[in-house]
């Protein structure tokens, strides 16, 4: 689940009642766990963190944090420990026993396979399925991977230890070990690995214990365990599933490419951008029930398939004719290839949606835009306690609650006026101007978060639907609308920046010449990479105004030059 990167939604400190409530549920999750042990993993004083966060694909996770460390995570209201408190308790779960080599697949995104499990003299753990359970190393108890058992213990056996045996939600050296203080797996010897194993049984031989090292920093075609079978079970799972992933969508690109080529593209387009020629054309030919995912080839690249259609298919030719901004300019429409191909019937292709204006086009859904607050260098000592260093990104409503935080939490609450916060120290050296050191000392609630909002650099988020969220610093550039002259006085308008907010320029040149029936074309901006403009004849602000507020639904704010439309939306 966290093999790849998740985007954090927000980042609290639990409140009181929160904090019994976490108590409880801890308690009755893991009933093993003394009074003593749950003071110490969720403590009156100290802070907790709340982390909500969205996987890489899009389910939403709570994270429990405490002292930088994740300790808890909880997923469909069900709460599973984290490797960091497995290291605190490594008896909590029952666990599964596998070899060294084999968690490298487990860190890769692998569930671990029967195959792989290591019986010791005690037997399996007594599990049901769907029961939280832990994966450890041989010879080392400290647990290194979190799931649930996919099928029971008496199944386990009753298959003869083939197939799944626990489904991995969570390892050590994934992305939610990487977001606490990144500390490897203590040495906890493993009881059963003593007198009643023989050496033979307990240790890695040599050809593997030689190549350990290596195979966890990197993994090797050539990794092996004591049992060959056992091991291999799950790594020609493993490859075989990725090999297969990526033959299918060789497949699905070169159909909907060629599908493309021949019912969708016309000699008069081109040049074609490619970027256009993927959203408008390739995706409309995509089958019903299948979505293109470039990832999931062999190719990884847009550019790197469409070198591959030019070199090795002779279908088209693709050629850079403005700096990064690539474009197929010519079909080879008597390629053997190409005319042989038939096209799927009508029914199993997605009908490409009408909208308004532009045809052919994938269903467009505007961004969410988010204003956020980076902490600046001169509030870093404010933000201290909250786990918050330099650079870190929130949202205003997080920024608050962690200054209330700091302000109750050193009762700076006026006595005389709980309207007035006093200022300590800290609060000085952040938020006082030199000339006010003196003559301040208490600020109303208000002014003290807008001072403080003020001295953060102010960033800005986007987020595409599917897609991660991008964040940069500053204010997003809005979509610029603008009237220009070309020679005997006609007037052309532009519009720029269209890609910042994900919408592609040749969908709205093609759009706006349909509208107003005038020709349109795309222009490279000077010094920006991969960034086009649309150039219309006239002064068609009206027009564009109209098809990106109402189409596009881009609110008002982030577009720039409407109030230059001509009164009646006539055509100047």
């Amino acid at each position: 689940m966290f093999a790849k990167s998740f985007r954090v939604k927000s980042n609290t400190v639990i409140k009181g009642s929160d904090r019994r409530k976490l108590k409880a549920d801890i308690s009755a999750a893991f009933p093993s766990l003394t009074a003593d042990e749950l003071s110490e993993l969720i403590p009156n004083k100290e802070e907790l963190n709340v982390v909500k966060i969205y996987a890489h694909k899009g389910d939403a996770v709570i994270l429990y944090v405490l002292h930088k460390n994740p300790l808890f995570f909880e997923l469909e209201k069900r709460l599973y420990p984290t490797v960091y408190l497995l290291w605190m308790y490594p008896a909590l779960l029952p666990t599964f026993r596998t070899w060294a080599p084999v968690i490298q697949k487990l860190i890769g995104g692998a569930d671990l396979m029967l195959p792989g499990v290591v019986v010791p003299p005690s037997g399996l753990p007594d599990v049901k399925k769907g029961a939280c359970c832990a994966v450890t190393v041989v010879s080392n108890r400290a647990p290194v991977a979190v799931g649930t058992a996919a099928i029971s213990s008496e199944e386990m056996h009753s298959l003869g230890m083939k197939g799944r045996g626990v489904a991995v939600l969570h390892t050590y050296m994934d992305h939610l070990w990487a977001f606490g203080d990144k500390s490897g797996p203590p040495s906890v010897p493993d009881e059963d690995c003593g007198e009643e194993m023989s050496e033979e049984e307990c240790d890695v031989p040599e050809e593997a214990e030689e190549k350990e090292d290596e195979i966890l920093e990197k993994p090797s075609e050539d990794q092996w365990c004591p049992d060959a079978s056992a091991c291999s079970g799950i790594e020609e799972l493993s490859v075989a599933e990725q090999e297969e992933e990526k033959e299918i969508m060789d497949a699905l690109l070169l159909q909907c490419f060629l599908h493309a080529l021949k019912s969708k593209v016309k000699k008069s387009e081109l040049p074609l951008l490619t970027s256009t020629f993927l959203r408008n054309h390739m995706f409309a030919c995509c089958p019903s029930g299948k979505q293109i995912d470039l990832k999931k080839s062999s190719y990884k690249k847009l550019s790197k398939f469409l070198q591959t259609m030019q070199q090795q298919h002779n279908l088209v030719r693709v050629k850079e004719l403005a700096k990064g901004v690539e474009s197929i300019v010519e079909v080879d429409w008597k390629n053997r290839e190409l005319r042989s191909f038939s096209l799927p019937e009508e029914k199993d292709v997605e009908a490409s949606p009408v909208q308004d204006g532009g045809r052919g086009e994938i269903p467009y859904n505007p961004p969410e835009i988010t204003t956020l607050y980076s902490v600046s260098a001169r509030l870093e000592p404010l933000f201290l306690d909250a786990n918050k260093r330099k650079g870190a990104t929130m949202h205003a409503a997080e920024v608050r609650s962690i200054i209330t935080e700091y302000v109750k939490r050193n009762e700076l609450v006026a006595v005389n006026n709980k309207n007035y916060v006093t200022i300590d120290p800290t609060l000085c050296d952040c938020l006082l101007e030199k000339s006010e050191y003196q003559e301040i000392e208490c600020l109303k609630w208000d002014d003290l978060f807008t001072r403080t909002l003020g001295r953060m650099q102010e960033c800005y988020q986007v987020v595409h639907p599917g897609q991660a969220p991008i964040t940069k610093k500053g204010h997003i550039e809005p979509i610029d609308i603008s009237v220009a002259s070309r020679g005997s006085n006609k007037k052309v308008t532009l519009v720029k920046n269209l890609e910042a907010y994900g919408v592609d320029p040749a969908a709205v040149a093609a759009a706006l010449q349909h509208r107003v029936q005038a020709s349109s074309v795309l222009q490279p901006v000077p010094g920006a990479r991969d960034r086009v403009s649309v150039q219309i004849q006239g002064n068609q602000i009206h027009q564009v105004g109209s098809l990106l507020l109402d189409h596009y639904q881009i609110p008002r704010k982030y577009i720039q030059g409407l109030d230059k439309a001509p009164k009646g939306g006539k055509k100047k």
